[in-house]
């Protein structure tokens, strides 16, 4: 059977998922629909107020990393080669089959908060709002941990890029 990829992207201190978009099920993801020129879809999962504010101040610092707060999910929109958008960073391809894919799509679809209606509404930039709470033990990087055990991937939660990183080395392609 044919593999599929699953990029895992590496941004400073946040960790994304990217897939191609003709790869993603009808049935799900239905905000692909605001990027309808991009190739992939990096999807990321944070804070709200941390990780939409290009500046955090001491307070948002603080409220994300001590304090239950509401989450949000991050949509780019990525055309040709996601390493051209992400310079820099050691993007990881894993090669998976279509069920696992779709288990993977399946968890970062249910972290959207979509009220019954068919997409979520968008908050601008990418942005969107999410179900779950953020908090000190279930960060970025804690939720790509767990996109990636939705594929069938041996990887534990890690509260660091580098605690997941280290994990997913071994399972890349090369």
């Amino acid at each position: 059977p044919a593999k599929l990829s699953v990029l895992l992207v590496p941004q400073g201190g946040h960790t994304g998922i990217a897939v191609r978009r003709a790869d993603i099920p009808e049935s799900l993801l239905s905000e692909r629909r605001d990027f309808p020129l991009a190739d992939y879809l990096e999807f990321g999962w944070g804070d709200r107020d941390f990780y939409m504010t290009e500046f955090p101040g001491p307070w948002v610092t603080f409220k994300a990393a001590f304090l239950p707060t509401r989450s949000v999910v991050h949509v780019a929109g990525v055309r040709g080669a996601p390493a051209s958008s992400f310079p820099g960073s050691e993007i990881l391809e894993l090669r998976v089959s279509r069920p696992a894919l779709e288990g993977l799509l399946r968890y970062v679809h249910e972290t959207f908060a979509r009220d019954g209606r068919g997409a979520a509404e968008p908050l601008g930039r990418g942005f969107y709002p999410g179900r779950e709470t953020f908090h000190l033990l279930r960060t970025c990087n804690v939720w790509t941990a767990g996109a990636l055990r939705a594929a069938g991937l041996p990887v534990r939660n890690a509260i660091t890029v580098e605690g997941i990183m280290t994990q997913v080395r071994p399972l890349a392609a090369r």
